[in-house]
This record gives C-alpha cells, sequence and structure tokens, in this order.
C-alpha cells in the first residue's frame, strides 16, 4: 500500500537488540578494544584519542598531519555535502582552511580545488532537488484534476509502451535518478532531532532537510496509484485484465532487474481495495505468475523471502562486470523502518556511559550500502516519452479509484451501494 513518514505506527521491530556488547575486550585509557578494533569510548576519551600530539606525530607540525585534515575534509564533503549548506558551516570551513594553507602553497591549491567541487556539487544537488520539487507539484495538480474518470482521450500506458520489460528499464532509470539526490544525512534528519550522544543539547541544524527523501516515497505512491488507475480506467473488463497481466509482468521484469521499489509499488497498486474488489476482472486474469511475485515480498517473518531475495542481488552486484548486474534497488519503506528500529532500538550509549560503536557501525553499513547502490549508473536507454508520463500522467484520487471501480463493476452488498451513491454525488454532481 502507499506509504507514509510521518507515523511510527507503520513500523514493526527488525531483531535488533536494545544493546550490544562485546566478548572479549581491552580497555586503554577509557577506549575499550576488541581484537584490536575500538568497539566503545567515553566521549572525552574518543576525543583525545583524535587530537594529534607527539605520540602520535613525533615533531607534530601542520606538514606532517595537514594531509589528515585535508583527506578527512574531502571525505565529509563528499559524503555529506548537503552538511555544507549553512554559511555558519562554510565559515567553519574557511576558517580550518586558513589555518592549515599558510604553510605551504599546494595546500591553497588544494583547498581551493576543494571548495570548488564542494559548490559544484551542492549546485547539482540542489538543481535536482528543483526538479524534483517541480514534478512533485505537476503530480499534485493531476491528481486534483482527475477526481473522476478521465476523459475518453486520456492516453493509457499501453498506448505508450506495450512491452513490460521496456517499462520495467524506465521504472529503473526513475527510480536511480530519484535515489542519487538522497544524501545519507537525510537518514539522520528524518529520526534523530536531538544530539544523538547528549539528549539535553540540540542539533547543529534545527531544520529537517529530508525533501529528496520524502519525494521519494511520494514516488512510490505515485506509483501505487498510477497502477491502480491504469487498471480501474477501461470501460471493458477485458481490457482491464490485459492491464493487470501487463503489469504483473513489469513486476517480474523489475524483480530479475532488481529494481524491488518499483515491484512493491506495481502489487501494493494492484492490492488496493478498488481493484482487488473486481472479482470479474481477476476472474480473466491468469494469476499464477502474481501469486508468485506476492509470496516474494510477503511480510511474514519480517519479509524473510524479500531479504533473501535483497542479499542474492546484493551479492550478485559485488561480483558484477556490468552495471546492469550491480542494480539493487530495495523497497525503501522496509529499509527506513530497519535503520528506524536500529536507531531507536539500540541505545547510543553502553551503560558505562561509552558511546556504543557497534550501533553506529551497524547504521554506517547500512547506509554505506545504501550509498554504493543508489551510485549506479543506469546502464538501460532512457526513453522521454515513456519517462514523462509515469511523472506526468493524470492518476485517480482514493475516491476516483473507488468510483471508478463501481462504475466498472457495480456494488455488491449496501455498504458498497451507499458509497457510491455518496460519491456520485460529491464527485459527479449527480443523486
Amino acid at each position: 500500500m502507499p506509504q507514509t513518514l510521518t507515523s511510527t505506527s507503520m513500523f514493526t521491530p527488525c531483531g535488533f537488540s536494545p544493546h550490544l556488547h562485546t566478548s572479549k575486550e581491552d580497555e586503554q585509557g577509557g577506549l575499550i578494544f576488541q581484537d584490536g578494533n575500538l568497539t566503545s569510548a567515553s566521549l572525552d576519551a574518543l576525543i583525545q584519542h583524535l587530537i594529534p600530539t607527539t605520540d602520535y606525530y613525533p615533531e607534530a607540525r601542520i606538514r606532517k598531519f595537514g594531509p589528515k585534515i585535508l583527506q578527512l575534509l574531502t571525505e565529509w564533503m563528499e559524503t555529506f555535502p548537503y552538511d555544507f549548506q549553512e554559511e555558519r558551516m562554510i565559515g567553519h570551513l574557511k576558517d580550518m582552511i586558513h589555518r592549515i594553507a599558510p604553510c605551504d602553497e599546494a595546500y591553497w591549491k588544494k583547498m581551493n580545488q576543494l571548495l570548488q567541487t564542494l559548490n559544484q556539487k551542492l549546485a547539482t544537488l540542489s538543481h535536482g532537488q528543483e526538479g524534483i520539487v517541480k514534478i512533485s507539484a505537476a503530480v499534485s495538480d493531476k491528481l486534483v484534476a482527475f477526481k473522476s474518470k478521465p476523459p475518453s482521450i486520456q492516453r493509457e500506458i499501453l498506448s505508450v509502451c506495450s512491452d513490460p520489460y521496456t517499462l520495467a528499464q524506465q521504472l529503473t532509470h526513475v527510480e536511480l535518478e530519484r535515489l542519487s539526490h538522497i544524501g545519507p544525512e537525510e537518514f539522520v534528519q528524518a529520526f534523530v532531532h536531538k544530539d544523538p550522544l547528549d539528549g539535553t543539547k540540540t542539533c547543529f541544524s534545527e531544520q529537517k532537510k529530508t525533501s529528496n527523501l520524502e519525494a521519494y516515497v511520494k514516488w512510490f505512491n505515485r506509483l501505487c496509484y498510477l497502477v491502480a488507475t491504469e487498471i480501474c480506467m477501461p470501460a471493458k473488463k477485458k481490457q482491464r485484465a490485459q492491464v493487470i497481466e501487463f503489469f504483473i509482468d513489469v513486476a517480474r521484469e523489475c524483480f530479475n532487474i532488481g529494481n524491488f521499489n518499483s515491484l512493491m509499488a506495481i502489487i501494493s497498486g494492484m492490492n488496493m481495495s478498488p481493484v482487488s474488489r473486481l472479482k470479474k476482472t481477476w476472474s480473466k486474469v491468469k494469476t499464477a505468475k502474481f501469486f508468485i511475485l506476492e509470496h516474494q515480498m510477503d511480510p511474514t517473518g519480517n519479509f524473510y523471502n524479500y531479504r533473501t531475495a535483497l542479499r542474492g542481488a546484493a551479492h550478485r552486484s559485488l561480483t558484477a562486470h556490468s552495471n546492469r548486474e550491480k542494480i539493487v534497488i530495495p523497497f525503501f519503506s522496509l529499509l527506513i523502518k530497519d535503520i528506524y528500529f536500529l536507531n531507536e532500538g539500540c541505545a547510543n550509549r553502553l551503560p558505562n556511559g561509552h558511546v556504543n560503536f557497534e550501533k553506529f557501525l551497524e547504521l554506517a553499513k547500512q547506509v554505506g550500502e545504501f550509498i554504493t547502490w543508489k551510485q549506479v549508473e543506469c546502464p538501460f536507454e532512457q526513453d522521454p516519452n515513456i519517462i514523462h508520463y509515469l511523472h506526468t500522467a493524470p492518476i485517480f484520487t482514493e475516491d476516483g479509484l473507488y468510483l471508478a471501480s463501481y462504475e466498472s463493476e457495480s456494488p455488491e452488498n449496501q455498504t458498497e451501494k451507499d458509497r457510491w451513491k455518496s460519491l456520485r454525488s460529491t464527485i459527479l454532481g449527480k443523486t
């Protein structure tokens, strides 16, 4: 079904324990190691551990640790460019550059290049975000405009693309394009309202920056409603059955590609009540393939079947020799749920007050996988006409879907009859 990020009641636990403990520990000056790896530390000890001293760098000078700071800044700006959108952060960055650069002219050049790269990346991200906002606004307008059945001249998906594999490829284009705009900081912004290591202090920025993440969820919802609209729109039962079978084949191709988000959106659209109640239509559909796909995305066992398929796709991606084999587009709502419960279900600090490294390493692992997947370049040729249709085709509201469904197959009980009468009165102005 269509997704929302505003209600935590939609989440189900994902099996993470509240506290992650190490089995064999070695404490050194407030730092706890396991098998030579730092697993937890007090915040003061961690800061002290990170400060360069003569013990870490004999004859410690800027020339010694300058390259390390440069590397840190480079990785920070490449991974979290949105952190530097505010003037205050740019000011801190420039101040740090002025402290490092005077010792060596080469640093000036490197730092200037770094700032230019950051500005270009921020401009690119801003442009992409504006495009998504414009598309979302256009989609909203279309949704309002067609509460009732669209006019007969309205194009249908089969007139734009009749090949399931081609449509699956174009859906993959849309998914990867939208994923590319979601930065890792948006996952933090979505769930962390205060400093995760100090419940009394607010975050550096009060403003949540999750517009790309939210736009991606809206795309999932749009695809659900687009599928349902395309099925409910045809007047004839045979045509509706044909559209259902077409989307079943599209969903199967999405599964084969590794595009699990579009797969789930299509299944959700076909399982919406206005579609599932069309019994006469479904009786004409060969449903064996649909039931197999439903089984793959069955929520039973915390989506065990889907998680198994996702692991298979992830393994294929790691050993891939082409971008086609690298594609992994996860069911995004479930990814958000997993990250949410890991963040909420595991303590930021251990009972001894140390930072819980294992929790944050697991968070980094999950977000890191996502970053790898979203950076894959789509190998399929883009079809502008299909992409445009997916973004702009008018879709029914929920009431519009029910009205279209009742118009296609008459209400079966008094409840449906009353709702049909109410919808005809409010939407079409008929009694």
